[in-house]
Parts: structure tokens; C-alpha cells; sequence
């Protein structure tokens, strides 16, 4: 009986679990959303970024997902807004790639929706009830009529480092529902005051329009992590400087936007000798010094601190890299 609880015991401890291995790192841009613009103003009475509500949705659906670590919010609008790039840049593949490599993450998604509202024919999308008089929303001359909500999205993952479309996921959704508004009884245009829609929210999601929205965003996220293993592996180079040293604990000067992550284990050098080439000046190579090891234990952007071990101290100016 021992014994087979023995075995039992080291089965359990050697089996890896999934939380333990790597996730891919991804960051999500806004959702392009020029096809269906002039649908979605009339459906809320004024312009909507649509395009960033759904990316929102997405967001947290992977990240309930568990199988991809994404990048937050804040750290991606801080890029953007440092590389001063247009809405137009941002759908480029390019461009999206460069975001990607500035963020230290494995693809970057970008995406565009193609349909917004209902699913009947008519040309008269929007007409002139919306805003008006009735202040509802609707479709000028088929209010009456009983309607589904229908929205498709496509969504593109991008290697980082080729800008290569690595894979595509297309979501449709179509409401169980029908009515005579897309964001049922009773709606208005101040529903959507200042152009904010809170897509994530609860109010948004009992509409029509919201099941449609809900179901095409969960079909694009199912795809997404079907197609999680498809991502190559991308190595980050790190090397940084150490900054500060007190006693074991090292603070280093580079931080997330190097791609350093908590529980990394980064190498410790002490540089002797610096071999330039004679013609450009320039350092071809260098004769370093293994001291040990630090083991990351809190990162910011800009800077990490970690836990050092090695044969002798380490000092400021000592180099850190994998």
C-alpha cells in the first residue's frame, strides 16, 4: 500500500500542468470598423467607436480563456500614442507588427467588422426616424417590421517579426431574438451619449443587437485559441545594465518593454574587455565574466527587480541577458 502511494504521489508531481507552460503574448488592436460606420451612427444616433467595444469583448474573452496572455490596454495606447500612428496605420500589417515588436509579444490581432444591424434587405438602413422626432432607434419606414440583429467579424493574427498573416477567424452572429429596434424598447439616442457604449455591460448585451454581438465575439475567441499552437515561438533577446545593487537584490534597467517577465531567470556578466573593429570603431565582441543569476520578481515598464545568486557580488554596470 505504501508503495502504491509512492507512485501515486510522484505521478501527481511530475505531470506539468498547463498554467505552468508558456503562453503566447498577444496584444489586440481596435477593430476597423469604416464598412459599417454610417450603419452604426444611425443605429445609435451618432458614431460610436464600435471598432474599440468589440476588441474590448475580445480582450476579456481570451483572457477568461487562459490560453493567451494578453498585453493590457494601458501599455498598448502608450505605444501608439508614442509612435503618432493614424487609425488607418494601425490596420496596416506593417505597422501592426511594429507595435507588436515595440510590446515584446509572440502576434499582435487586428480585425475589422463587416456587418452591423439587421438582417433584412432594405436600402432605407437607418432613415430619418433615427435622431428625429421619435428619437428611437429604428429603420425610418420599417419600424413595424419584426427584425434579427445580425454582425460579422474577421479577425487576423500577425507575426511580429515578418508581419505575415499567421491565421484568420471569422465570427458571425445572428440574435435569437427579433424586434422592431436593435437595442430594444424604449432606446435612445442619449443611450449612447458622448459616443461611449459600454459593449462589455450587461444592459448592452440583453438587446438584440448585443446577442448578435455576443455570439460573433465568442466564435472569433473560440477560433483564436483553437489556433493558439500555430504561433512560432518568438525569442526575446534581453540585455540590459544592472542599476542598483543592495546586498542579493538587483534592479535592472530594463523592464516589460523588453520583454522581461516575472520569474525569468536572466544570466549575470561582468564585462573586462571590449574588442572594437579598427575600421568602424564599433564593439564586435565582448570578454565577460559569469557572475550568476537574477530571478525576476516584480517588472514595471521601464525596469525589474530580482533576486541575485552568484559567486561573487554583482555591481552596478554589470550586464543582465539570456
Amino acid at each position: 500500500m505504501r508503495r502504491f502511494l509512492l507512485i501515486a504521489f510522484l505521478f501527481i508531481v511530475w505531470i506539468p500542468s498547463a498554467d505552468a507552460q508558456t503562453k503566447p503574448r498577444v496584444a489586440i488592436l481596435d477593430f476597423d470598423y469604416a464598412t459599417v460606420r454610417d450603419i452604426s451612427s444611425s443605429i445609435f444616433g451618432t458614431d460610436v467607436d464600435i471598432g474599440k467595444g468589440i476588441s474590448d469583448m475580445l480582450v476579456e474573452k481570451l483572457v477568461n480563456g487562459g490560453v493567451y496572455s494578453v498585453i493590457e490596454r494601458k501599455a498598448l495606447d502608450t505605444i501608439i500614442a508614442e509612435q503618432n500612428l493614424s487609425n488607418s496605420d494601425r490596420f496596416d500589417s506593417s505597422s501592426a507588427a511594429k507595435i507588436g515588436r515595440l510590446l515584446g509579444v509572440d502576434a499582435i490581432i487586428t480585425g475589422s467588422i463587416t456587418q452591423f444591424g439587421r438582417d433584412d434587405k432594405s436600402t432605407n438602413v437607418g432613415g430619418g426616424a433615427v435622431g428625429g422626432i421619435t428619437r428611437r432607434f429604428g429603420i425610418g419606414g420599417v419600424g413595424r417590421k419584426q427584425s434579427k440583429a445580425v454582425v460579422a467579424i474577421t479577425a487576423r493574427v500577425i507575426n511580429t517579426d515578418t508581419a505575415e498573416i499567421l491565421s484568420v477567424a471569422t465570427g458571425n452572429g445572428e440574435s435569437k431574438r427579433s424586434g422592431t429596434t436593435l437595442l430594444g424598447a424604449g432606446g435612445s439616442s442619449g443611450a449612447a451619449a458622448g459616443g461611449v457604449v459600454d459593449m462589455r455591460s450587461s444592459n448592452f448585451a440583453s438587446t438584440i443587437l448585443g446577442e448578435a454581438v455576443g455570439q460573433a465575439v465568442i466564435s472569433v475567441a473560440t477560433q483564436l485559441q483553437e489556433k493558439s499552437t500555430s504561433l512560432p515561438a518568438r525569442v526575446v533577446k534581453i540585455d540590459g545594465l544592472v542599476a542598483d545593487a543592495t546586498g542579493n537584490e538587483l534592479i535592472l534597467n530594463v523592464g516589460s518593454k523588453a520583454g522581461v517577465k516575472v520569474g525569468d531567470r536572466l544570466k549575470v556578466f561582468r564585462t573586462g574587455r571590449e574588442i572594437r573593429d579598427p575600421a568602424s570603431g564599433k564593439v564586435i565582441r565582448r570578454v565577460e565574466e559569469s557572475l550568476g543569476e537574477v530571478v525576476i520578481t516584480e517588472v514595471d515598464e521601464q525596469s525589474a527587480v530580482g533576486k541575485y545568486s552568484g559567486t561573487s557580488p554583482a555591481k552596478v554596470g554589470d550586464r543582465v541577458h539570456n
